[in-house]
């Protein structure tokens, strides 16, 4: 049976819980709830929950460690089960993208984010699937931890929650239809362009 682990990415204390850096956490929790089940056990220094669905095992992983340890959880588990770096799949937040957007890549360079910059240096491979989920940029005078940290702005909420749903979904696509059927299908979304209609 072919194993899939998906990861959601963000800082595990409270505080953090509705913060842009928590987008990965928000979208692993939509595709938990579409497959009715829970990440609640404590292993590989994360929450974790596993499942069966469509022939194929689902690991669902959301690493404790803070964001720039990310790897250590991520790494153990795929490490523990054996699974391949392309049946690896993150889900993250992306300053590059405005909120409603987001962009499947499979593979490539950590593009600045220290949770990515985790992942790539404990697998030492960076031949892996991400959804990255696009919060909007800093202000040019703002400071990149007090942004990425900080919380939507209220206009911007409705269609985060679109867009976390979405990207659940665009997990599930790659590992039923492959990476390039999912940039297909997702990457010129722009849900918040799709409101305004």
């Amino acid at each position: 049976m072919e194993t899939y682990l998906i990861a959601g990415l963000g800082n595990p204390d409270k505080k953090y819980e509705e913060t842009r850096h928590n987008a990965g956490f928000r979208a692993l929790d939509k595709l938990a709830a579409g497959l009715h089940m829970t990440v609640t056990d404590r292993k590989f220094k994360g929450l974790f929950g596993s499942t069966i669905t469509g022939g194929r095992k689902l690991m669902l992983l959301k690493p404790q460690t803070y964001m720039n340890l990310s790897g250590e959880s991520v790494a153990a588990a795929a490490q523990y089960y054996g699974i391949p770096e392309d049946h690896i799949i993150v889900l993250l937040d992306d300053i590059n993208f405005s909120c409603g957007r987001m962009r499947i890549r499979g593979g490539g360079s950590a593009g600045g984010h220290n949770g990515m910059k985790s992942i790539i240096g404990m697998l030492g491979s960076d031949a892996f699937p991400r959804v990255r989920i696009g919060v909007g940029a800093k202000k040019e005078q703002q400071d990149l931890a007090a942004h990425v940290l900080g919380k939507f702005a209220p206009e911007d909420r409705e269609v985060m929650e679109e867009v976390f749903e979405a990207a659940a979904k665009a997990a599930l696509c790659i590992i039923e239809h492959g990476v390039n059927e999912a940039m297909n299908r997702y990457n010129g979304l722009d849900l918040a362009a799709d409101e305004k209609e």
